[in-house]
C-alpha cells in the first residue's frame, strides 16, 4: 500500500532551504520547509535539474514569457550572453514528470524566477524590471492542470 500523503504540494527548493539559487543561496520560507518536513511537499528546482550549475549565470526570459519559450517564440538568455533555453526546458519537464508520478495538483513556486515566476518575470534585460508573464515551469504546469501560485499568495496557509 501507498503510504505517500494523499495530497502533495510541488514547491520550489529554493523556498524550502535548498541552496539552488543562481547566487548558490536560498530563499527559504519556513512555512514551506515545514510542508516539505511534513512530507506534504516535494521540493524541486527545474534549474537544477536542467543542470545549469549551483552558483550559475543569471538568467532571463528575453522576447516573451515562459509560454512563449515552450513555443519556442523567446530564449533564456544568460548575464552573459549564453542560451540555457533547451537547459531550462529539460529541468522544466523533468519538474513535471515527478509532479505527475506524485499526483501533484497544486504548486507553491518562487516569485519573479524565470523558471518558478508566477504572472510576473523580470523583462531580459537584467536591470531588475519587472514584466507581466510565468516563467517556464509556471507555464507547463498550468499546460498540464496543474494550480500554480507563488509564495506570496498563501495557497499554503488555506
Amino acid at each position: 500500500m501507498d503510504s505517500r500523503p494523499s495530497k502533495r504540494l510541488l514547491v520550489s527548493a529554493c523556498l524550502a532551504g535548498t541552496n539552488c539559487t543562481f547566487r548558490g543561496k536560498n530563499n527559504l520560507n519556513d512555512k514551506i520547509k515545514k510542508l516539505v518536513d511534513s512530507g506534504t511537499a516535494i521540493a524541486l528546482c527545474p534549474e537544477v535539474l536542467g543542470m545549469l550549475g549551483v552558483p550559475r549565470e543569471r538568467i532571463e526570459l528575453r522576447g516573451g514569457d515562459g509560454n512563449d519559450i515552450l513555443d519556442g517564440k523567446a530564449r533564456v538568455i544568460s548575464s552573459k550572453g549564453g542560451d540555457f533555453t533547451m537547459r531550462l526546458i529539460s529541468g522544466s519537464y523533468k519538474v513535471l514528470d515527478e509532479a505527475k508520478r506524485y499526483g501533484i495538483t497544486d504548486a507553491i513556486l518562487k516569485s519573479n524566477s524565470p523558471s518558478c515566476g508566477v504572472g510576473r518575470i523580470y523583462d531580459g534585460t537584467f536591470s531588475n524590471n519587472l514584466k507581466n508573464g510565468d516563467g517556464v515551469l509556471t507555464a507547463l504546469l498550468k499546460r498540464n492542470g496543474i494550480k500554480v501560485m507563488s509564495e506570496r499568495e498563501e495557497l499554503y496557509g488555506k
